[in-house]
């Protein structure tokens, strides 16, 4: 980490209820942008939270409101204020002006950016959080009458790339466009290997869900990588992809992808959509969420919205309900069998959760009868290595194979096919 990672940030959060709302989420919600601003290395000062019958259109919240936090920074010498909804350019000006000239404004999806700025590691990671903060940052930083070297002194000013946002709006489009480039080449390589992939006849299973969950643990325990995995939201922004052997010998691929949150901005997706095509274009989805954690159903259903705006909900899903070695006194209910709970610690429940992966893959298996020229012994193995071979008959005219295939193994060996 770089020097500025270490600066610590006291910051005001401030949330909205609107008049007949539920105080109460505005409350969990204002929880969780506590541990987000935690995760980027800040700590909350105090809470604000305003009842109100609609957004202002010019600050959001009421003048009371905007002047009760300039003086709460004023005379506790507060530098950041977090709000927990999605400010426009003008909004974030209009509060900086009417909160105090030393005061940086930020919104959820700033921060956020911020913590994808402080955990990208690879170089594709990288691009995508520098692209999604000059497509979303950059115009809310400009125009202030404040020094524009925003990126760089603290939360909410982090960045992989530029170690400021630049002033002239033709060199930010320019910018854009070379990384819109570069990720685009990115994109074609990881087609590529996901082509690849699909040669291998591979089943592919993705780790989705909240972040925090324990994805990135669970991934470790069943495959034995390395995987690094924090107690911190966002801890993992590029995908890995690790082989995994079921009981009954069948090779799969795990991937772990990113987590999600609630409020995950759209341009948030659209950013990282390279990423999160690993679970369009998985065979099974694995619903990771924190069976101790209160809102885990509420998590589900944030999961599942994101991979309905991924165009993946028609994916056969396995809920896993992790970390089971904290459970206290609370038992979830578990009478479908598509749930299943687990420790990526203790690896308690990984067998269950292994034979439910073999149950889910039958469903879309055939049998298939092939008939095997002698040259593609390449074939045979790669049937043994991958999928059930039930028997092989060595004849004059080649090999005859009685195999249980899915959708992509048929495909394979599509022209050997004589018999379905």
């Amino acid at each position: 980490m770089s020097e500025i990672d270490f600066v610590k940030s006291y910051a005001i959060l401030v949330g909205i209820a609107e008049s007949g709302s539920d105080v109460k989420s505005v409350e969990s919600s204002l929880d969780e942008l506590s541990r987000l601003l935690d995760t980027a290395g800040g700590e909350v000062f105090a809470r604000v939270i305003q009842v109100k019958e609609s957004f202002d259109p010019r600050t959001c919240i009421g003048s009371g409101k905007v002047k009760e936090i300039s003086e709460l920074c004023k005379n506790n010498a507060i530098d950041l204020v977090v709000f927990d909804f999605e400010l426009s350019p003008a909004q974030i000006r209009n509060l900086e002006e009417d909160i105090g000239e030393d005061v940086r404004v930020i919104d959820r999806s700033m921060l956020i950016l911020d913590i994808f700025a402080l955990h990208a590691v690879t170089g594709e990671g990288k691009l995508q959080v520098e692209l999604a903060q000059l497509k979303y940052s950059a115009p809310r930083l400009m125009g202030h009458g404040k020094d524009m070297s925003r990126l760089g002194g603290g939360i909410g000013t982090r960045g992989p790339g530029e170690t400021k946002l630049e002033s002239d709006r033709r060199h930010l489009k320019e910018k854009v466009a070379i990384l819109e480039r570069r990720l685009a080449e990115l994109e074609h390589n990881r087609d590529v290997m996901r082509a690849q992939r699909d040669r291998s006849g591979l089943i592919k299973i993705a780790l989705v869900g909240y972040t925090n969950a324990g994805k990135s643990t669970l991934l470790n325990a069943m495959t034995g990588a390395d995987v690094l995995s924090e107690d911190k939201l966002f801890a993992t922004l590029d995908p890995t992809t690790r082989k995994l052997e079921l009981p009954g010998g069948e090779t799969v691929l795990l991937t772990d992808t990113v987590g999600f949150v609630r409020k995950l901005p759209h341009h948030l997706v659209n950013a990282f959509k390279s990423t999160l095509d690993e679970v369009r274009y998985a065979d099974i989805l694995l619903i990771v969420s924190d069976v101790n954690d209160p809102e885990a159903e509420e998590h589900i259903e944030v999961a599942e919205s994101v991979i309905d705006e991924l165009g993946a909900s028609d994916k056969p899903k396995l809920y896993v309900f992790n970390k089971c070695d904290l459970l206290q006194g609370r038992i979830p209910n578990f009478e479908s069998d598509t749930r299943v709970l687990v420790s990526g610690e203790t690896k308690e429940g990984l067998d269950t959760l292994l034979s439910m992966i073999e149950a889910s893959i039958l469903k879309f298996k055939r049998k298939y009868t092939l008939l095997l020229p002698y040259s593609e012994q390449a074939t045979l193995s790669f049937l043994y290595d991958n999928y059930s071979v039930e028997s092989v008959d060595y004849e004059e005219d080649g090999i005859k194979i009685s195999c249980v295939l899915d959708e992509r193994g048929s495909g394979v060996v599509k022209k050997y096919i004589i018999l379905e």
